[in-house]
């Protein structure tokens, strides 16, 4: 979407037009002073045209997108947004308030200039021919281009209209229409006919096209009739609400004509009145169909009274925060039908004159593969199918479709109400929320997102805008909790204490994403096979590269995102890319066997994330301290052993991964290592993550400057050092991951420190006798934030668990070779929240005792290489059935043993043998 490329340009404009950019620009410019004011009054005259447009554009609907003189007029303002975004960086990096890197520029040939000789004019013309392009493209569309809009076919009017249209679809839908809802329908209908008197509020939650609304329309039928008055209202985006009451009025007081004629002239106070006083004294049913906000909820929710009467009010919803004003587990979050009633229906859909629906043989494997496409939507599974019913029943006719599914789904005029149905939910999404959608659909099907990447991926972007005293992180995790929220990214997994952690999006909602993003120039997903220039577009995913395909790829001057997703690239292609794409910002090759990033990589002055997780690389540039706008360097699982010393002078780096693998398996007490930064680490004063330094004299003496710090690891640490490390915490107030690792066996960790914010802890090394009782970290108090604790290699000689019991809101425990003594205890009442446990070589360990009461949350209980251990746990019956329960790296004979032992029969259990 446009307005998505216009507010990048406009925030990038307003960074340049701030104080201390343009007092930089008065001291470095001082000889061309006229000019320099020249120039920023035409970039504030381009930014206010421009936010004039994306006011505009966020108004627009769609109607519009199959406009082609509007397209092509919007095209040309995307281009210009594009090059002004270019031209400011430029500006930006002249003036040197976003790029310290010291008295050079570098051009696109490579050849140093200093600043002095460079052609401030050229410039200052440049945004000035870009202001009367703006200028005549806007004179262009007074012209030429004609939008709809105004009387009866507004906007808001259209798209409550769309909303009803589809509304009608669903609610028409025969019985047949509904498979795989057996089991919520009947919960439904429960929740309708219970005894409770109370006036209670039910949610169906679901992304559009799960079938929210057809689910209620069919419950609806059935019951209405055991209510005494009943009505089924659409709540559109942009509903009016005394429409919306004269509805319900018109439905509830039906067999009622004195009430609906004295309504006719009644101001909207007055229809309150009336319905309230009307409902007050009967059972009633109202269906809200497609509420979007809480708001519009509060506005009908205070009229439909509260008569003790036994009435049901059924919301369905996209929105995550709708479905919270519903009463106390009332909530039917609708999911994608499994496999099986996926091809059900699917067969009713496409097959409807077989005998039994029944797919011909012939035919059925491309249609399992079009059905694994839709991807368990029953809107697409219904609307593909029926496209399907009128097509030839030949193998040549499904392969075409098979083949060009995505096309038919972008542009097939059958399938409209499927892009309407989910482009309703994306064109009101706030701008930034869209970009970051986008931004998604760009990446491979069914990709695993994790939570911090692509928090860390959309600040880079530039998507993510500062709000109050939050860091860009934590509003970046706030957009993402919206879009899940919103049902527009699907939440695969959160972590033991339920903070959100990985993330897919629903491939019907990516392909109609991507092809906004490809109409757009947003970006682009590229397998190497196409080629075609890359001309205008932004952002390039490289995916699926053949591994002997070492075609260059052209056009890549204007690119700001490269990221590969696979293990493969052409050779030549870095080193192009450090050569051509000057105004680069991500650079994401994780993966990729590359051993040598070029020195040319400095003249990327706009890199803000650069990432080489699992690369090759054993040595970085120096030309790397030339990066000063630089948020992320991951050079996590490289070969990388020490960093340029110019890596301190990056005083924006917000995350430093540089963590290096040595034992895989987390087994051994030196299974990580860093790398040592010893002079001028306390500059690095914006550093969020750090992973991992290697503890030294001088780099731990600056390690408190970094006041920031939020996920910190220590490798190779010293007892002697634990003073020094203990007072450095205590000035990281933000601290909330924490893991420090001793140099060997022999040296003693002992944190004195109380860090109230800690979630996760992790110590690898000896402890102290009495360590557990002894340091705040281990304190009620001090660990009530604590929620994960890992120790490995403790050496503990006493029972950790009654000192442990104290950490109340535990929700992960793993100790490895922590304990040397025989007997563990979990008594009654202790580690109510833990989910998981992992006890991991144990020698000694061979009585485990679980009273009743004790670890009533557990999910998942792994018992690895426990080789004392005879007998099956003591109480594990206390535990079932657990979600994961794991017996590892045991012997022959304790396998027979578990087979033996009848607790464990209605139990799922998994093992390994001992090697």
């Amino acid at each position: 979407m446009a307005e998505i490329v216009i507010l990048l340009a406009i925030r990038k404009i307003g960074i340049a037009l701030a104080k201390g950019a343009a007092d930089q620009a008065s001291v470095q410019f001082s000889k061309y002073g006229t000019q320099v004011l020249e120039l920023q009054g035409s970039m504030g005259r381009v930014a206010s045209e421009f936010r004039v447009i994306h006011d505009v554009l966020c108004q627009m609907d769609i109607r519009n997108r199959n406009n082609q003189v509007y397209e092509g007029w919007l095209e040309e303002v995307q281009k210009v947004a594009h090059v002004m975004e270019d031209m400011v960086d430029e500006y930006l990096y002249l003036v040197g308030q976003e790029h310290d890197i010291g008295c050079c520029f570098f051009l696109k040939k490579g050849v140093k200039k200093p600043r002095s000789l460079f052609s401030f004019n050229r410039l200052a013309f440049k945004v000035k021919e870009t202001e009367k392009h703006l200028t005549h493209l806007s004179e262009i569309k007074n012209r030429w281009v004609t939008l709809i809009k105004n009387g009866d076919t507004n906007s808001s009017n259209y798209i409550v209209k769309r909303s009803q249209d589809l509304a009608n679809i669903s609610r028409s839908l025969d019985e047949e229409d509904l498979v795989g809802v057996d089991e919520n329908r009947e919960k439904l209908e429960q929740w309708l006919e219970g005894g409770d008197l109370e006036r209670s509020v039910i949610a169906l939650l679901g992304m559009g096209g799960l079938g929210k609304t057809a689910l209620a329309a069919n419950v609806y039928k059935k019951k209405r009739e055991e209510f005494q008055c009943h009505a089924w209202v659409s709540i559109s985006q942009t509903y009016s609400r005394e429409h919306v009451l004269r509805n319900i009025i018109e439905e509830v007081c039906k067999d009622n004509v004195s009430v609906l004629s004295s309504t006719v002239a009644m101001d909207i106070v007055r229809l309150e009145e009336t319905l309230k006083e009307f409902l007050e004294q009967r059972k009633y049913l109202i269906i809200l169909d497609d509420v979007w906000t809480p708001e519009a909820f509060d506005d009908l929710s205070r009229v439909l009274t509260h008569n003790y009467k036994g009435s049901r009010l059924i919301i369905t919803t996209r929105e995550g925060d709708v479905a919270a004003h519903a009463s106390p587990r009332q909530t039917i979050k609708m999911e994608v039908l499994p496999e099986d009633k996926a091809w059900e229906l699917f067969c009713k859909k496409a097959f409807p004159r077989e005998t039994n629906h029944e797919c011909p043989t012939e035919l059925k494997p491309l249609s399992k593969e079009i059905v694994s496409k839709c991807k368990g939507l029953p809107l697409a599974i219904v609307s593909v199918g029926s496209l399907l019913s009128v097509c030839e029943r030949t193998v040549e006719e499904l392969r075409r479709v098979n083949n060009q599914l995505s096309w038919e789904i972008n542009n097939n005029p059958r399938l409209d109400h499927i892009r309407n149905v989910l482009h309703l939910s994306f064109i009101y999404l706030p701008t930034q929320l869209k970009s970051c959608l986008l931004y998604c659909s760009l990446f491979s099907e069914d990709y695993i997102f994790r939570r911090k990447q692509i928090m860390r991926l959309w600040t880079a972007e530039g998507f993510v805008k500062e709000r109050g005293r939050n860091t860009l992180e934590e509003v970046a995790e706030g957009y993402l909790k919206e879009l899940v929220d919103r049902n527009m990214l699907q939440l695969v997994e959160r972590n033991s204490f339920g903070r959100m952690k990985t993330f897919r999006m629903h491939d019907i909602l990516r392909e109609l994403a991507l092809d906004l993003c490809q109409k757009n120039y947003f970006g682009v997903t590229y397998d190497g096979e196409c080629e075609e220039s890359l001309q205008d577009v932004r952002r390039l995913i490289l995916q699926k590269l053949k591994k002997d395909n070492h075609q260059p790829i052209s056009g890549i001057h204007q690119l700001r995102t490269v990221i590969t997703l696979g293990n493969s690239m052409p050779s030549t292609t870095i080193p192009l890319l450090c050569k051509e794409s000057r105004y680069l910002t991500v650079l994401e090759l994780s993966g990729l066997p590359v051993e040598k990033i070029p020195d040319a990589i400095g003249d990327l002055f706009n890199l803000r994330h650069l990432g080489l997780r699992g690369s090759n690389v054993k040595m970085l540039p120096k030309s790397l301290e030339k990066l000063s706008n630089l948020l992320t360097l991951d050079l996590c699982r490289s070969d990388t052993h020490e960093l340029p010393s110019g890596i301190v002078k990056l005083k924006k780096l917000r995350h430093l991964f540089v963590e290096r693998v040595i034992d895989p398996t987390w087994r051994e007490l030196t299974c990580r290592g860093g790398v040592c930064i010893p002079n001028g680490l306390g500059n690095l004063k914006n550093l969020q993550t750090l992973q991992a330094l290697e503890a030294q004299d001088v780099s731990l003496m600056h390690l408190g400057d970094l006041r920031q710090m939020r996920s910190l690891r220590l490798w190779n640490v010293k007892g002697i050092y634990c003073e020094r490390i203990s007072e450095s915490l205590v000035q990281m107030q933000y601290l909330s991951c924490l893991c420090v690792g001793a140099r060997d066996e022999n040296e003693v960790l002992m944190l004195n420190v109380h860090l109230p914010n800690v979630q996760k802890l992790s110590l690898r090394g000896r402890l102290a006798e009495g360590a557990l009782d002894e340091s705040p970290l281990f304190q009620a108090v001090g660990g009530q934030n604590l929620y994960q604790l890992s120790l490995y290699w403790s050496h503990l000689r006493e029972d950790p668990l009654p000192s442990l019991s104290r950490l109340s809101n535990l929700t992960l425990l793993r100790l490895t070779r922590a304990y040397n003594g025989e007997q563990l205890a979990f008594l009654t009442g202790w580690f109510p929240k833990l989910k998981v446990l992992s006890l991991r070589d144990l020698s000694n360990l061979s009585r485990l005792e679980i009273q009743q009461g004790a670890m009533v949350s557990l999910e998942r209980l792994i018992l690895t290489n426990l080789s004392s251990m005879t007998e099956v746990s003591s109480g594990i019956e206390f535990l079932l059935p657990l979600q994961y329960l794991g017996f590892l790296e045991i012997t022959n004979d304790f396998l027979t043993v578990l087979y033996q032992c009848f607790v464990l029969e209605v139990q799922k259990w998994h093992y390994s043998l001992r090697d």
